[in-house]
């Protein structure tokens, strides 16, 4: 699934939200319209 694949690419780029920032050494925190942003980049 498309949303699925993108939404996982964003996670391994460590692009997230506080609330997951909070739990992984090394992310990169991001407000959730840019975290929607990233999502919609790895989709294409």
């Amino acid at each position: 699934d498309l949303i699925t694949k993108a939404y996982e690419k964003t996670l391994d780029d460590r692009v997230v939200t506080y609330d997951f920032a909070r739990q992984m050494e090394g992310a990169t925190e991001v407000k959730t319209s840019e975290f929607a942003t990233h999502i919609i980049g790895n989709m294409g």
